[in-house]
């Protein structure tokens, strides 16, 4: 019964889903195909042939394709008389179809030469030849000066009886009309496509224009050498390319023809892929008949925009249910807000992946489109994974009705205590700064403790000898231990003080040099312990700097998310990541399990997986219990955020085996929360690579408008997607989850989008490295200078710079066929949302630099002492 209502709403959903493919599909009625149209324009090129490499068709080939046209057509109209297709005059006539023989004519003045003989000669011969036109879009195209072209056709008019013409599209015979004088009728090309005409109003739109050539050229009859709409292609502002656009002008034309009876050539008969290398990927779509010689679309039935759309809609609703299903699993206190929720967004992926599948099935492929296509479509399907993961952690953080695992553990004491070994790292640390720490651990209401003070490689005693004398202060329960040289880091430091733990110690805590903790700390978190499956004890990371200055608050709001949103949420699987403060382990199981990984600069997140892979649990207590000092500068808060999105591709390097492998250690709550975790973060990875790619293609694009389209809006459109799904979704929780203001919830979306491309380097780095050294976070270091603030964002600021700077170069770009229509501007808008990030890095650097106040985001601060200053500037060991 517990599943029902999720049944029941994945029921709903599908019914929907359906429901919208069957209303975007339903037939539309339109005039039928004539049993017998006037003319198609021929060009009968298999798939792996191409005029512009000497490919052409065999005489066998032109044969079948006339054949299929028999009883169909009274003629078609040819654009060269090279090798095999001068016979198409001669196999035209065994079937019964007259042609239109055409003469190609460009700038290759010997070819133009045998081409016009060799159309005379046709034209002298064969009696089926109705007329002939000298040239194909030869002015439009500027391959000839005009009075050339004139020649040509007047030499042709004098040596054959048949009508002669040329082939321009409308606008040039009106700027042109002295043209006329060589012609005996207008033979023009009317393509409302490339116009970017609506579907709907083209047919009246090419009318139209017929109407003003008879207008321009009384007494000279008009032929309608090309008209038509592709099947497939870029959006030209409002002209959309489709199977159902394509039968829709085409039907509605041929009836309109019939009536006014006009004499034209379909463009055209069979679909030529060879002409995406002229045309772009549109002109391989113009055909009636497919390359296959299929036809595209139905000639009398009512138009179907998709006419597969039983099928899609099907895999659509299978795809959703399996990932919704995933979904749902272990999430019974879900409530059905939340289960909506999901459904809507699943199922609405699920439909945009199927049908770009489909649509990118449908292409004519080359080796370059196969290899672009993977690339996007696994682009696509990233950005779908991250969002799913999104959509997921949102739902989980606020429509639930209980949290099963969330609270303090049980608060009695326990008699008697264990004994907790509290072990405090520190390099080079303000002796200040750490003494406040000692002195709050010396306040613990808790009797059965030790503090350890590992300082490792400090190398200025004059730093280090006054926390020593002040541990000696406290009494013996505080041991100071100096050593140098020592390797691993902090790791390597955390293992030194595990060796020297007293043997009664039950439990290790650890906190950072910088905390002070609250009395009830260990008293309220250790009897966590009593269960002997728990592991872990977790606190979340707070702070106390926050008033301090206007980035310190920016830097507060980004932490609070993750330990009042996503730490919450993984808690109730057993799956938080263990972080190297405010932490308490079972000793045992710390030592058992090999202690602190010294190889990773995570250790922490490192150890908390070994221990669940182990079969134990930990336990996440959302309260404060300490609260330390934040990063001073930003290129501070970038080195700890660039630590640990590097650990955690070495993480998931080395425990690749446990983490995508069922029947391993791991529940699968456990491998979907570390994987779909840290999945943003390699999508930043991705993303960094992404905008190095589309500031290339950009550039392409500017340098070679005619040959670089930008890519399909489809491929656009996720993207922004996405960033506009995790703007709201953080937003709403950080308002309803965290209580942060508008202005908070602003501050920590710049924070974290400010950290965009330092995760990015780092999983590229995490992913392609070994090791990288451990950089610590320094704190009361002082706010950075201008200049340094530059600097500190400079690559992120080079990178927004560029790309602005190739949406201005795409935006001012004389229109070509491929800069035109919602690509173009899809395109721009993707590079401004692209740079975004970068921008926010920069903000946040100039925020640290000029010491803004706390209060411009709402928070107040009351004053503490003076913060000490470092004496030295410190550096990782």
């Amino acid at each position: 019964m517990k599943a029902l209502p999720g049944l029941l709403i994945a029921a709903a959903f599908a019914t929907l889903t359906f429901a919208v493919w069957a209303y975007l599909n339903r037939p539309t009625a339109e005039p039928p195909w004539p049993a017998r149209i006037q003319g198609f324009a021929f060009s009968p090129f298999r798939i792996s042939e191409d005029p512009t490499r000497k490919e052409l068709p065999t005489a066998a080939e032109i044969d079948s394709d006339l054949k299929l046209l028999e009883g169909k057509v009274n003629a078609v109209r040819t654009y060269s008389v090279t090798g095999a297709l001068a016979d198409a005059p001669q196999l035209a006539e065994r079937h019964g179809i007259n042609v239109a023989v055409g003469a190609w004519i460009d700038s290759h003045r010997d070819l133009n030469e045998r081409e016009l003989d060799t159309a005379i000669e046709l034209a002298r011969t064969h009696i089926n030849v109705v007329r002939v036109i000298i040239g194909n879009e030869v002015i439009l195209r500027g391959d000839l000066p005009m009075e050339e072209l004139e020649d040509y056709l007047d030499r042709a008019r004098d040596a054959i009886g048949q009508p002669v013409s040329t082939a321009e599209p409308w606008h040039v015979w009106l700027a042109h009309p002295e043209l006329a004088e060589h012609v005996d009728f207008i033979g023009v090309h009317l393509l409302p496509y490339w116009e970017g005409v609506p579907v709907d109003a083209a047919v009246e739109y090419s009318f139209r224009q017929f109407r003003r050539l008879q207008g321009a050229f009384p007494g000279k009859p008009i032929v309608i050498a090309e008209i038509g709409w592709p099947s497939r292609g870029r959006t030209r502002e409002s002209a959309v390319a489709s199977d159902a656009n394509e039968a829709l002008f085409l039907r509605r034309f041929l009836k309109r023809a019939e009536q006014e009876q006009i004499v034209y050539y379909l463009m055209e008969a069979f679909d030529q892929p060879w002409k995406a290398y002229q045309e772009g990927a549109v002109g391989s779509y113009w055909g009636v008949y497919d390359v296959n010689r299929n036809p595209k679309f139905e000639f009398t039935a009512p138009i179907v925009r998709v006419p597969e759309w039983h099928v899609l809609s099907a895999i659509s609703v299978a795809v959703a249910l399996l990932v919704l299903g995933i979904l749902y699993l272990n999430s019974e206190t879900l409530r059905n807000r939340g289960r909506s929720f999901l459904a809507i967004v699943v199922y609405t992926a699920a439909t945009i992946a199927v049908w770009v599948f489909y649509d990118f099935t449908q292409q004519y492929m080359t080796v370059a489109s196969v290899v672009a296509g993977v690339l996007l479509l696994l682009g696509m399907l990233g950005v779908i994974l991250v969002l799913l993961a999104e959509a997921h952690e949102w739902a989980e953080a606020h429509w639930v009705t209980y949290r099963r695992r969330l609270g303090a553990p049980a608060l009695a004491c326990s008699d008697p205590q264990p004994m907790v070994s509290v072990h405090v790292p520190a390099y080079n640390e303000p002796p200040e700064m750490l003494i406040e720490t000692l002195d709050a651990l010396a306040r613990l209401d808790y009797s059965n403790y030790e503090v350890l003070v590992i300082d490792n490689n400090t190398p200025q005693e004059r730093v280090w000898r006054p926390v020593e004398a002040h541990c000696a202060k406290l009494g013996s329960r505080f041991r100071f231990l100096h050593v140098a040289p020592l390797a691993g880091f902090k790791a390597g430091a955390l293992n030194y003080a595990l060796a020297r733990t007293a043997p009664e110690a039950q439990i290790v805590a650890v906190i950072d040099s910088d905390y002070v903790v609250d009395p009830r700390w260990l008293r309220d978190l250790t009897p966590g312990f009593q269960d002997p499956r728990s592991a872990i004890v977790q606190a979340p990371q707070d702070y106390r700097d926050q008033g301090l200055s206007a980035f310190k608050a920016m830097c507060y709001a980004e932490y609070r998310g993750f330990f009042h949103i996503g730490m919450i949420t993984r808690n109730e699987r057993n799956a938080i990541i263990q972080h190297g403060t405010m932490t308490m382990v079972r000793r045992r199981l710390l030592e058992s399990t090999g202690g602190w990984a010294e190889w990773c600069i995570t250790e922490d997140a490192e150890l908390g997986l070994r221990i669940f892979e182990a079969g134990y649990e930990a336990t996440y207590v959302p309260a404060s219990y300490g609260r330390g000092l934040m990063p001073d500068t930003f290129i501070d808060f970038k080195k700890q955020r660039f630590r640990w999105a590097y650990g955690a591709m070495q993480i998931l390097k080395r425990h690749a085996r446990e983490l995508f492998t069922e029947g391993g250690p791991l529940s699968a709550g456990q491998r979907y929360h570390f994987v779909a975790g840290w999945l943003p973060w390699v999508a930043d990875g991705c993303n960094l690579l992404f905008n190095i790619a589309a500031l290339a293609w950009s550039a392409a694009m500017v340098l070679a408008p005619r040959q670089i389209d930008p890519p399909l809006v489809m491929y656009s459109v996720l993207p922004l997607s996405l960033f506009t799904f995790k703007l709201a979704k953080l937003v709403h929780l950080y308002r309803v989850r965290v209580g942060a203001n508008f202005r908070q919830s602003l501050a920590a979306a710049i924070a974290g989008l400010a950290l965009t491309h330092t995760i990015g380097v780092a999983v590229v780095k995490g992913l392609l490295t070994r090791g990288e050294p451990f950089f610590r976070t320094p704190k009361k270091r002082g706010s950075q200078r201008l200049l340094h603030a530059l600097a500190a964002a400079r690559a992120e600021t080079l990178m927004m710079l560029g790309l602005w700077l190739a949406a201005w170069g795409v935006a001012h770009s004389p229109p070509t066929e491929g800069l035109q229509g919602p690509d173009r501007l899809a395109w721009i808008i993707v590079l401004v949302i692209q740079s975004v990030p970068y921008a926010s890095s920069l903000i946040a650097s100039l925020t640290g630099a000029f010491s803004l106040p706390a209060r411009l985001l709402g928070v107040g601060y009351r004053p503490t002492a003076a913060p000490p200053r470092r004496a030295e500037p410190d550096s990782a060991t």
